[in-house]
């Protein structure tokens, strides 16, 4: 009897076992039939600043920080590769805060991923970039002076291995004439710059030899970084009657500083692009920088469709526009010279 009685305990409960496990599957195929299937698209969706694996070409981009005249190039190269390459193209953004060394981490992090073409925009990001690899190729923007910035001998235009670019640098004898064409008594310029940046200091000694065959006695007022750009500046306007700005990182991440001490002491700057002449300057010879992104980016297409050898792609240049700084000239009371066009405001 016992035994019977345990038979049928085992027997009902497999019954509900089994009732059970098909309860489940009709559940199952119910949620199934409920949801959008999944496409092929959706199983390989990048994650974000990524790219899809087939097909495509993964960009990354290096820029060593935010301000107008990197944002500028890096927003060129973009919209050029994009519009040659289309959704065949993606890219990692990395920003580097301004730190060299934090430019190296992200370098390396795109080697290890393997990415198609790197972008290093200004000159510590392609130093980086440099030094990371040999294999990958580097395109370098934002850049003034290529031999200076990669230490190449003799440079004649031309990187070679597996590195181009394209370069900001404005003509340096002409920037110096400009202070004289709209300031020709000036005789004291003192020469405002990031000693870390090494163009910078490439553009300063250039200006310094040009305004000096001039007739005019050039200082230089070295800053170290941020921290001490505010002391400096206010020596340089003590002792001189105008300053001059190259194309200098730390000092377009920093216009409001120098706004601020050499506006009010009726000290005109004049600068060595066009972002920091908005910020703090009287005028400036100035490229676009979107221009400069855009031709980089067109570089890049060339590259990765195998249209052009980077080893044998000389650096370009682009041309450069007399603008200045309305708000300024008329606080100062500086007369505009025939040929600027004003800066306008920033969107």
């Amino acid at each position: 009897m016992k035994k019977k009685i345990l038979a049928l305990l085992l027997a009902g409960l497999m019954i509900l076992s089994m009732a059970a496990c098909g309860g489940n599957d009709n559940a199952d195929s119910a949620d199934a039939g409920n949801d959008t299937p999944a496409s092929s698209d959706d199983a390989s969706t990048p994650e974000e600043g990524g790219t899809e694996a087939t097909g495509s070409y993964i960009i990354g981009i290096c820029q060593l920080m935010e301000h107008e005249a990197l944002d500028a190039a890096t927003k060129g190269f973009q919209d050029a590769l994009a519009e040659a390459l289309g959704d065949g193209v993606s890219f990692k953004y990395q920003n580097a805060q301004g730190d060299a060394n934090t430019c190296s981490t992200i370098i390396n992090g795109f080697v290890s991923e393997g990415v198609d073409l790197i972008l290093a925009n200004a000159t510590p990001a392609l130093q980086a970039a440099a030094a990371g690899t040999s294999d990958i190729p580097i395109l370098g923007t934002s850049v003034t002076e290529y031999g200076v910035a990669l230490s190449i001998d003799d440079f004649d235009g031309t990187v070679g291995g597996n590195i181009s670019g394209t370069s900001d640098r404005a003509p340096l004898d002409e920037q110096a004439a400009m202070i004289k064409e709209w300031m020709p008594d000036v005789q004291k310029i003192g020469l405002l710059y990031c000693s870390a940046e090494a163009n910078s200091q490439y553009q300063v000694d250039v200006v310094k030899a040009a305004l000096e065959g001039l007739g005019c006695t050039a200082t230089l007022y070295p800053f170290a970084d941020s921290n001490d750009l505010a002391a400096v500046c206010t020596t340089a306007s003590n002792e001189n009657e105008v300053l001059y700005v190259p194309t200098d990182n730390t000092a377009a991440n920093n216009t409001g500083i120098i706004d601020n001490i050499c506006r009010p002491a009726k000290v005109p700057v004049f600068a060595g692009e066009e972002g920091i002449a908005r910020g703090c300057g009287v005028a400036t010879l100035s490229i676009s920088y979107y221009d400069l992104g855009r031709t980089t980016g067109e570089m890049a297409a060339q590259i990765l469709s195998g249209e052009a050898d980077i080893a044998t792609m000389p650096v370009a240049y682009t041309t450069v526009t007399k603008k200045y700084n309305a708000d300024i000239c008329e606080e100062l009371g500086i007369t505009v010279p025939e040929g600027y066009e004003a800066i306008e405001a920033a969107a």
